[in-house]
């Protein structure tokens, strides 16, 4: 095929691009029909690059196109070369008539590829895909990450460690302040309780404390009880979620006379993005869905930690059990039967933390459909959160690599229900190495919910059970298709279901 063919091919074939209507630049003049219609040797460069120098130049854009020709020996609509024409003043001798061919638009019916009925149907579905789901945009400061970016690379390097500047504004100080008292908070807690507890005098309000702590059922009784709202919208949690920072982006709205159950995705090593979106108000959770109670659930053992509870408790925080999910989005909201309550289940659990590699995203989902069942139970719908950043807070030992290691994490899994993921981020005052996260952005995104009938314990079928798990799964690859590219442009692999 010449080059003319594949000319003519490709800008025929350019007609069934699909494109982002939102992100689709004007049309710019084209050289195609010059190409297509004049028989040239001329490279379309040149041709181009002739006609774009006549605004410049003063010279007519015809003209500038016909000096083109010239150039290349080829008379304008025909395919006589210059030379041969009668020069202007010379004798015409008579001659049969000229056998002049006039070259029209190619059109290379065998070479051209019409779209096929599959073509118009992956056309549709990402249009669909476009109207559902709309577009998002991070609205950060892009002035401060620049003043990070230079920071990193300006920063004082000793035996392989960038050293964090002294000259950081103290907007950053405050907000690195923020995170590290976020994660040290169990150790913090737990060495204050030990504390207490070796002053005798102060037993008589320690023992009671801790059957207190053992008997309470306030973590699972659904009745909100120790939540503070005054808590939650501290500032200390803004600068939390700016530390990173942290955007919750929504893209349907939620009726306030229905519950919910918000399934985060991933789980990461710490969950921060669960932690920031839907413990605190730092995100503005109550603004973008009013009239949604939502309490984020975790492991019913973190209430066993003396004071930590206190702290998670006040947070809204609630366990992760059956009973509780139950007795959230049954009790309390608008109607007294959890109308305007909602769950927030970081699904792919421990076990997920264990896949948080930076640039992937492995969702342990597969086989876990109990957060399905509790929605029938209680008639809430199901919402699909992605979180895009998750798993680039840390980073942490490949079980690919070391496999002995990883054995050794899934026994501690199976055994005692936590894990222990070996981790390492960036330090307090340096940017390469200790257990603080990294400054990446997170973008939550809250999905489309998906509708779900209350049904009975003993109406509960395997079928509609694994079909409300497969519209689930659906719509979290059409959440993860729709904004990978804006939110995980540095991605390595593709989102990924694991069992």
């Amino acid at each position: 095929m010449s080059n003319k063919d594949k000319r003519a091919v490709t800008d025929e074939s350019a007609d069934f691009s699909i494109s982002d209507p939102a992100t689709t630049n004007p049309a710019t003049p084209s050289s195609t029909q010059v190409d297509g219609v004049l028989e040239t040797d001329t490279p379309r460069t040149e041709v181009s690059q002739t006609a774009g120098t006549a605004p410049s130049t003063g010279i007519d854009y015809a003209d500038a196109l016909k000096d083109a020709l010239k150039e290349s020996g080829t008379k304008e609509g025909t395919e006589e070369r210059v030379e041969d024409l009668p020069q202007e003043g010379a004798r015409e001798e008579p001659a049969e008539k000229p056998s002049k061919k006039t070259v029209l638009p190619i059109h290379d019916n065998t070479a051209r590829e019409e779209p096929s009925n599959a073509d118009h149907d992956v056309r549709r579905e990402k249009q669909a895909l476009y109207d559902e789901y709309p577009s998002l945009y991070f609205e950060g400061s892009d002035n401060e990450r620049a003043q990070m970016e230079r920071d990193r690379a300006n920063a004082y390097q000793a035996a392989g460690i960038r050293f964090a500047p002294f000259n950081i504004p103290l907007q950053r100080r405050l907000q690195t302040l923020a995170v590290l008292l976020h994660s040290l908070i169990i150790a913090t807690t737990v060495s204050f309780f030990f504390f207490l507890c070796a002053i005798p005098l102060l037993w008589p309000l320690v023992i009671p404390y801790l059957l207190h702590m053992l008997l309470s059922k306030a973590a699972s009784d659904g009745k909100l009880r120790f939540r503070s709202e005054r808590f939650r919208h501290s500032r200390i949690w803004h600068f939390f979620a700016d530390y990173f920072p942290a955007k919750l982006h929504k893209t349907h709205d939620l009726p306030a006379d229905r519950k919910y159950i918000f399934g985060y995705h991933p789980h990461g090593i710490i969950s921060h993005g669960a932690y920031a979106a839907f413990a605190t108000e730092a995100l503005g959770f109550s603004e973008k869905f009013p009239g949604i109670t939502n309490s984020l659930l975790t492991l019913d053992s973190n209430f066993r930690i003396p004071i930590y509870r206190d702290y998670i408790l006040s947070m809204g925080l609630r366990s992760v059990s059956k009973e509780s999910i139950t007795n959230i989005l049954s009790r309390g909201g608008t109607d007294g039967h959890g109308a305007g309550r909602a769950v927030t289940i970081v699904i792919g659990g421990a076990r997920e933390s264990l896949e948080a590699q930076p640039g992937t995203l492995r969702l342990v989902l597969g086989e876990r459909k109990g957060f399905v069942k509790v929605a029938m139970r209680t008639g809430a719908d199901i919402v699909p959160v992605l979180a895009f950043g998750e798993n680039d807070l840390y980073d942490q030992v490949s079980p690919k690599s070391h496999p002995y290691l990883h054995r050794l994490q899934m026994f501690v899994l199976r055994t005692l229900k936590f894990t222990l993921p070996f981790l390492h981020g960036r330090g307090i005052f340096n940017y390469d190495v200790g257990l603080m996260p990294y400054r990446r952005p997170l973008n939550i995104v809250v999905g489309k919910p998906i509708r779900v009938t209350k049904r009975a314990e003993s109406d509960l079928e395997t079928s509609e059970i694994d079909q409300l798990h497969g519209l689930y799964v659906k719509e979290l690859e059409k959440m993860w298709e729709r904004y990978k590219d804006g939110f995980a442009p540095e991605r390595i692999e593709e989102m990924q279901i694991l069992k």
